[in-house]
C-alpha cells in the first residue's frame, strides 16, 4: 500500500508523522513525501533519518522556498492557497489501488496492518476507510452502522441525492432552491453538513477510483466543497453499495493545533505570523534542540511550545499572541464537536 504524504515546510512534525508510521503501521507499505517548498537542508536531514522514503518535490517548490526566504526578510505572507493538485493527482494514478493519503502534521497513534486492511476493502468495495475524525462520535453515530469485523464497521448514510444539475442547485443553492426547500420544511441547516461523511481528506485509506474521482476539476485551487460535491456524485452513482464508508471503531491518527502551513487558511487576525513560528522550531529541530516526539502520541504540549518561544525579539511571534492563535484554531472545531484538548 502506498503512503503519501503532503508536506510544505514542517519537518518537525513530517519526522514525528514518519516515526509514527514506522512504529504503528505494520504490513507492506511504501511512503513518498510530496513536498512543496521545505527548504532542502531540512529534507535532507529527513531523508537521512528515514532513507527508505521517497521525496518528490513539486513544480512549486523554487517559488515556494524562495517565499518563505521573503517572509522571514520582510513578513511577506506566503500563498498558501497555490497548491500542487496535478502532482498530487499523477501521484494517486500510479498509486496503489487502495493508499493512506495524509499531512505532515498527522501521524498514527496506534497500530494498523495495511495488508489486512487492504484485503478488507477489496473484499467489501470500501471507497473510503476513516482512520481519524478529530474525536467527533457524535457526528458518526448520526448514521446507520453495520459490523464488518471486530474493528471496523461500515456506515450507510443514505444521503439525498439529485441528478448534477439539480444537486448543484440545491448544494449551492443556485435560484434559491436550498432556501425554497428549507421554507418548506423539508430540509434544515444540518442536512448538508451531513454529506461530509463522505469525505476524509486527510485521514483515510481511499479506493483509489473515489480519490480521483473527488479531485475532478479542482484545478489547483483549495475547494473542499467542490470535492465534496464530486464526492456526493460518486456516492449516487454508487450508491447501493452499503459498505462504501467504512471506520474503524478506534481513531487511528491525530492531528495538530499548535501550528498550520501558512497564515492563508487561519489568520485570525492576532499579531502572529504562523510561518515565522514554524522556522524557529524547524531550526530547533535542525540543530536538534527540538525532541519531534515530545508527548507523543499526544500534540506537543504548550509548556513545551512556549519555551521555544521565550526571549525572542521577534514581535511576530509573542507567546501570548500564539496562545490566542491557537486557541481560536481549536475553537473552530470545537464547535463542531471534535475534541482537540487531549
Amino acid at each position: 500500500m502506498d503512503i503519501i504524504i503532503k508536506s510544505f515546510n514542517r519537518p518537525f512534525y513530517l519526522d514525528r508523522c514518519l516515526y509514527s508510521i514506522q512504529k504503528f503501521v505494520e504490513g507492506d507499505y511504501t511512503i513518498t513525501v510530496l513536498d512543496d517548498g521545505t527548504p532542502e537542508k531540512y529534507l535532507t536531514k529527513i531523508k537521512t533519518k528515514y532513507p527508505s522514503i521517497k521525496i518528490v518535490r513539486s513544480e512549486n517548490y523554487d517559488e515556494k522556498t524562495e517565499a518563505i526566504q521573503e517572509n522571514l526578510k520582510t513578513g511577506a505572507d506566503i500563498n498558501g492557497f497555490k497548491i500542487p493538485t496535478q502532482m498530487w493527482i499523477n501521484t494517486v494514478k500510479d498509486a496503489s489501488p487502495y493508499f493512506i493519503i495524509t499531512e505532515d502534521d498527522v501521524w498514527f497513534i496506534r497500530k494498523i496492518n495495511v495488508n489486512e486492511l487492504n484485503e478488507i476493502m477489496g473484499k467489501e468495495d470500501i471507497s473510503l476507510l476513516r482512520l481519524g475524525w478529530l474525536g467527533n462520535e457524535n457526528f458518526v453515530n448520526q448514521f446507520k452502522q453495520v459490523d464488518i469485523t471486530s474493528e471496523m464497521f461500515a456506515i450507510y448514510p443514505d444521503l439525498f441525492t439529485l441528478p448534477p444539475f439539480l444537486m448543484e442547485c440545491f448544494f449551492y443553492n443556485k435560484y434559491n432552491f436550498f432556501s425554497l426547500l428549507y421554507k418548506l420544511g423539508l430540509v434544515t441547516n444540518n442536512t448538508k453538513t451531513k454529506y461530509w461523511i463522505l469525505n476524509s481528506i486527510l485521514m483515510g485509506i481511499h479506493k483509489k477510483e473515489f480519490w480521483l474521482a473527488t479531485w475532478q476539476n479542482i484545478n489547483g485551487k483549495v475547494d473542499e466543497k467542490k470535492q465534496l460535491f464530486n464526492a456526493i456524485m460518486y456516492y449516487r452513482k454508487y450508491k447501493h453499495n452499503k459498505t462504501m464508508i467504512a471506520q474503524l471503531k478506534k481513531e487511528t491518527l491525530k492531528t495538530t493545533f499548535s501550528s498550520s502551513a501558512t497564515n492563508s487558511y487561519h489568520s485570525y487576525g492576532f499579531n502572529f505570523d504562523v510561518n515565522q513560528f514554524n522556522h524557529v522550531v524547524n531550526e530547533k529541530w535542525y540543530n536538534d534542540q527540538f525532541d519531534p516526539l515530545e508527548n507523543f502520541p499526544k500534540d506537543f504540549s504548550e509548556s513545551y511550545i512556549l519555551s521555544l518561544l521565550e526571549n525572542k525579539n521577534n514581535e511576530k511571534i509573542k507567546p501570548e499572541e500564539w496562545k490566542k492563535w491557537t486557541n481560536k484554531f481549536k475553537d473552530q472545531y470545537r464547535n463542531q464537536g471534535c475534541s482537540v484538548d487531549e
